[in-house]
């Protein structure tokens, strides 16, 4: 599906559209994600922090794999995406006896999504879901979904990437260490270097305040927060690739 630029959804430009609407991009997908370490480290984080069957909204669910193993589980589950093809391969990926309890929403999560405040025990935004979101005022809006939808004594899950990790190279570590501290607008997104479905993706990497700060502005409290090389082991300094984020709220939900 081709859109012009101006008619493009909120927080999503060119590239992250076209990746989304890739018709190869599910089998690239499933590869990529289904044969990583981090699926399961972020699998595993997420089960800590899930402990029991509960309602689970999985924001940018892509081909669904979170959605499939907590229904297994017994959760009632709802994968929401903005890729039409990544939820057909979710639907069609669905095992008969979880029917029932796996549910599929086409939207933006950007904007406001049609479903009950405090609706739900569980959120997880994962595999940089929150960093492909293009500019820093439609980031804060999926967090305002987040807090809105998730239940006074639920639990959310986040996964951001680093900044200054050394797999991105130490010129553009630099470069990224010089626009944070001119306060650059576009510090922090970067390019990536291998194409996702022929796209070139841009994804938002976080320093560890920046991310801090974003979700305490929201109303939220850390409960975990696990920094992960690219084997989803705990790493440290340059080595980090990321975090897993456990969220909870700090303040009474509006």
């Amino acid at each position: 599906m081709t859109l012009p630029d101006w008619q493009l959804p909120p927080g999503v430009d060119r590239g992250l559209w076209d990746y989304l609407h890739a018709e190869d991009m599910v089998r690239s997908y499933d590869e990529q994600v289904l044969a990583s370490p981090l699926a399961a480290a972020d699998l595993a984080f997420c089960e800590r922090h899930f402990p029991q069957p509960g309602r689970l909204l999985d924001l940018g669910c892509g081909t669904g794999r979170l959605c499939r193993h907590f229904a297994a589980r017994g959760f009632d589950c709802l994968g929401v995406d903005l890729s039409p093809v990544m939820l057909e391969a979710a639907s069609q990926s669905t095992p008969p006896p979880l029917a029932g309890r796996l549910h599929w929403l086409l939207a933006n999560i950007v904007e406001p999504l049609p479903l009950a405040d405090h609706s739900f025990d569980f959120i997880a935004c994962l595999y940089s879901t929150l960093g492909m979101i293009r500019g820093p005022e439609h980031r804060v809006a999926v967090l305002r979904n987040i807090r809105r939808l998730l239940r006074p004594e639920g639990c959310a899950v986040l996964h951001v990437h680093h900044r200054y990790f050394r797999g991105l190279g130490y010129r553009q570590i630099v470069r990224q260490w010089f626009l944070t501290q001119l306060g650059h607008p576009q510090a922090g997104d970067i390019t990536m270097p291998q194409a996702y479905a022929g796209a070139p993706l841009t994804l938002h990497h976080f320093t560890a305040s920046e991310i801090r700060e974003l979700v305490h502005q929201q109303g939220f409290s850390i409960t975990e927060w696990l920094a992960v090389d690219e084997q989803g082991q705990p790493a440290r300094g340059l080595r980090i690739y990321g975090w897993l984020i456990a969220l909870r709220h700090n303040t009474p939900a509006d």
